[in-house]
């Protein structure tokens, strides 16, 4: 049956929710003895202030499991387990990195304000699942949605920036978040809702030239203010991570709606060039690629560096991924705390990849890969334009910001300062992705909920 996902254990036969509860407990289980391995590994024993934090771990997905079961009761029963999986683990990382980071700096624990955010994350779940009682309601707020995002998006340039020089962090007195992880939510509601009602116009074919469509002059409008705006992004707050995602994002969902080639070809045309001439005048850009090109070169006299070279945690970071092998040198038995204050956020990764190795790193992103599959599957079955392209929107955007951080971390693209979805720390980032999962959910209750039975006339 449509919407019910049927495990036979014997005699027991459970369905949607019962799976996702098996799953959420065993995702639970994972975490809570990672957590307890690290503290045994790396301390020889288990505090009872991490043994309270276990608990708090458990107790925070089974709410979102009885929230999922009463407002969303036909939803997919994997996508909570994968969020909680992701975060769990995302959770026992700083865990780790709070014991090497207090043995050689004397840096106070970030894994109880992490939890602490996993709570409020949690409570925003669970009130999305109460309040929205259908995504297509969503739609009818188009222009305020683009305006809200707008002001977000643009608000951090008028912020001091961070050590590094990029701005993305808004600042009222002792508190801060980070606007570009609620922007990619808020732009994903308004691209699905304007490209619905728009797709039959911008998939209306111009002129071909080597084997593509070009687009119309009148439909160039649209990804031209966008990539003005992107290259304004990076222009103003010096932020690569944000403007390539905000403008990958459009692109890739404007060939959801159009499937034509030609948008893609175009728009990855424009950011290409549009990110070489601003790289070639924006210092913070330029060192940003100087970095990614001579990683190296951080070693050598202040004089023979490149201009803009001013931290090596692009060569600490490769140096940890090559020392971790395949499989790893163990729990507590590697040293990430030398990549410096941005191994909680930016550099997570590369404590998994020294102290789990090429395993562990695989197992993350084919978690990643997994969550984004449900999104595209929950694309596939939604039966409104909205919500497809919702969905799609979705998973793409987690796609792009875990491309962006793995392949910079790794060294395959210029570093861009993301962080991690799920695992890295960070209120702003965890409360965002977990509203992005609370979206999903809702679409997919209502794409796999079962048709209504009519009764026959008599």
């Amino acid at each position: 049956m449509r919407g019910r996902l049927d495990l036979r254990l014997g005699r027991i036969q459970l369905g949607s929710r019962g799976v996702e509860l098996m799953l959420v407990l065993g995702a639970v289980m994972i975490c809570g003895y990672g957590y307890a391995e690290t503290s045994l590994a790396v301390q020889g024993e288990v505090p009872r202030a991490v043994l309270g934090q276990i608990a708090a771990l458990a107790a925070l997905p089974l709410v979102c499991h009885l929230a999922v079961r009463r407002f969303a009761p036909h939803a997919d029963p994997l996508i909570l387990p994968m969020t909680t999986l992701l975060s769990g683990l995302g959770l026992v990382l700083i865990h780790r990195l709070d014991i090497a980071y207090h043995a050689r700096y004397g840096a106070p624990p970030a894994a109880p304000g992490q939890l602490m955010w996993c709570a409020i994350a949690a409570a925003a779940f669970a009130a999305a699942m109460a309040l929205l009682k259908d995504h297509r309601r969503l739609q009818r707020y188009l222009y305020l949605t683009i305006a809200v995002g707008l002001v977000l998006l643009m608000a951090p340039a008028f912020y001091p920036g961070d050590v590094y020089g990029a701005k993305r962090w808004i600042f009222l007195g002792p508190l801060s978040f980070q606007p570009g992880e609620f922007v990619k939510v808020i732009l994903v509601l308004f691209f699905a809702g304007y490209l619905s009602l728009r797709k039959d116009a911008l998939a209306l074919a111009g002129r071909r030239f080597m084997g593509l469509y070009l687009p119309r002059g009148r439909q160039l409008g649209p990804i031209a203010a966008v990539w003005i705006l992107s290259l304004l992004v990076l222009v103003f707050e010096r932020d690569l991570g944000t403007s390539l995602i905000f403008f990958g994002l459009f692109v890739i969902m404007l060939y959801v709606a159009t499937e034509r080639t030609s948008w893609v070809v175009f728009g990855v045309a424009l950011f290409v060039v549009g990110a070489f001439v601003v790289g070639s005048f924006e210092p913070h850009v330029h060192g940003r690629v100087a970095a990614w090109l001579h990683p190296m070169d951080i070693f050598l006299p202040p004089d023979q560096r490149p201009a803009g070279l001013v931290s090596d945690q692009s060569a600490q970071a490769l140096f940890s991924m090559g020392s971790g092998g395949i499989l790893g040198s163990g729990i507590g038995q590697g040293h990430p705390e030398l990549i410096g204050f941005a191994g909680r956020s930016d550099f997570i990764l590369t404590t998994v990849g020294e102290e789990l190795g090429l395993a562990g790193v695989t197992a993350v992103i084919l978690l990643y890969t997994l969550l984004a599959e449900r999104g595209l599957r929950t694309a596939i079955t939604a039966t409104d334009s909205f919500g497809k392209l919702l969905s799609a929107g979705l998973a793409v955007s987690l796609v792009l910001q875990v491309f962006v951080v793995v392949g910079g971390v790794t060294g395959l693209i210029p570093l861009t300062g993301k962080a991690l979805p799920f695992l890295a720390q960070g209120g702003s980032a965890m409360v965002a992705n977990w509203l992005l999962a609370a979206l999903l959910i809702k679409v997919s209750d209502v794409a796999r909920r079962p048709a209504p039975a009519f009764e026959a006339s008599e």
